[in-house]
């Protein structure tokens, strides 16, 4: 088997501002992976692991024609997230196509999953407001990025209730203290509000007082990356959000789903920037969860995959084997940077503000 990865960027339409900072970009590691003269495609989202650690431990790879020994390899290892949900996806897709089967089938799940939520960026209330009320057609339910840490939270929640009447969760990312979080929640419960994700820092000593008095059921992100720190998490959250790419793949997001379910725990699966081949993967588990917040594909200007479909909010993959999905190709004419100057623009400037804001986002933590 011959194995290729490649760092790409990705554009937002508009930039995802959350309390850890601004992004206008998401930085993805998309991997190929050769075989019998079939070829399987995956991506992971870098965040949890750098793209540069990423290539390398892929660029070091020398895997077999075996896919079901190589994914049990990989299950087996720690570490390189990123590197290994992007090669766990391409060999998953590279199976399917070799055995004509879509990937939900070989698994033994379904093509269907609820309705994904679509993420309002954390900003003023009024334009929050604004940006819920112009959410796409067909969306069933809004995810409201909070933690201004300027006192107006609430006020955000309020303007967008003012505006629809879809089913609303929230996400604080981290920026509550205790204090914050005992005062907001009830609130945010009279408001309609269903459930809140992430309201403190990680590991912040107040997590178990705080499940104990939410009158919303808190789903842990930061507080729950793999399966090691699933006990921690029951005692803090009553549910997790499972993300390909802080886990490891599909593989370990199965795993940690189980045994999520077994401590009788709520599950969500999120997503982090990646196009629809990283969504397409996600999609594949979706079926097993009570919440979906799979939408970074629907945010992006320059999605690169086709192929997923998307009725009455939800979004669905096909019967086609793999991941079912395919490289998009550019419309005739399509010119993604007229010059050098344009290109940094458009393209690098973009980048290095992400990358710049995600660093100070973890050292403000």
């Amino acid at each position: 088997m011959i194995v290729r990865a490649r760092l790409r960027w990705l554009r937002f339409a508009n930039e995802v501002t959350t309390a850890h900072g601004r992004l206008a970009v998401s930085g993805i590691v998309e991997v190929e992976a050769h075989a019998q003269g079939s070829v399987g495609f995956g991506e992971g989202a870098t965040g949890y692991e750098s793209g540069l650690s990423a290539l390398k431990y892929l660029r070091a790879c020398a895997p077999t024609d075996d896919v079901a020994a190589e994914l049990e390899h990989l299950e087996a290892e720690s570490g390189h997230v990123v590197a290994r949900a992007a090669l766990d996806a391409a060999l998953r897709d590279l199976d399917g196509s070799l055995r004509g089967e879509p990937v939900w089938r070989l698994l033994g799940t379904a093509p269907d999953s609820p309705p994904t939520s679509w993420t309002i960026s954390l900003d003023a209330p009024a334009a929050m407001a604004k940006a819920a009320a112009a959410a796409p057609s067909g969306i069933r339910r809004l995810k409201l990025k909070l933690g201004g840490r300027d006192g107006r939270d609430g006020e955000r929640v309020r303007a967008v209730r003012a505006v629809s009447d879809l089913p609303l969760q929230v996400d604080a990312n981290e920026a509550w203290s205790l204090e914050e979080a005992l005062e907001q929640l009830p609130a945010l419960e009279r408001l309609g509000v269903e459930l809140c994700e992430q309201p403190l820092r990680r590991g912040d000593p107040g997590g178990e007082h705080l499940k104990a008095e939410s009158p919303l059921p808190i789903f842990l992100d930061e507080d729950c990356r793999t399966i090691e720190d699933l006990d921690d998490a029951a005692r803090r959250g009553h549910g997790i959000n499972v993300k390909l790419s802080k886990c490891g793949g599909i593989g370990p997001a199965l795993r940690l789903i189980e045994a999520a379910r077994a401590q009788d725990l709520g599950v969500m699966i999120g997503s982090h920037g990646e196009s629809s081949l990283g969504i397409a993967a996600a999609l594949q588990i979706a079926s097993l969860c009570d919440y979906v917040d799979l939408d970074s594909n629907l945010q992006l200007a320059n999605d690169p995959w086709e192929g997923i479909s998307f009725a009455d909010g939800a979004q669905g993959v096909s019967s086609r084997p793999g991941l079912g999905v395919t490289r998009r190709r550019l419309p005739r004419g399509v010119v993604l940077a007229s010059s050098a100057s344009d290109f940094w623009r458009r393209w690098l400037r973009p980048a290095v503000k992400s990358a710049a804001a995600l660093v100070r986002g973890r050292r403000a933590q």
